[in-house]
């Protein structure tokens, strides 16, 4: 069991409901932030890493240029 607060779990299952696809960055901040939020800059990026922290390295893989993937 792995404690992960809601947001990493939005995103962890909004990977998973695409597993094996790339899914944009764009989309990713769309499912998961208030459009006029400001603060996105890395938001995104913060919540990945800690998601590899607490699952693995392997478990999201980085596309670079065009997004994040789940294995």
């Amino acid at each position: 069991e792995v404690a992960v607060t809601a947001r990493e779990y939005a995103l962890l299952e909004f990977l998973a409901l695409h597993r094996g696809e790339v899914v944009s960055r764009t989309t990713l901040y769309e499912h998961l932030f208030d459009e006029d939020d400001s603060t996105l800059s890395n938001l995104l990026d913060v919540h990945v890493s800690n998601l590899r922290k607490k699952l693995g390295p392997d478990v999201i893989t980085t596309r670079r240029g065009h997004g994040y993937s789940m294995a």
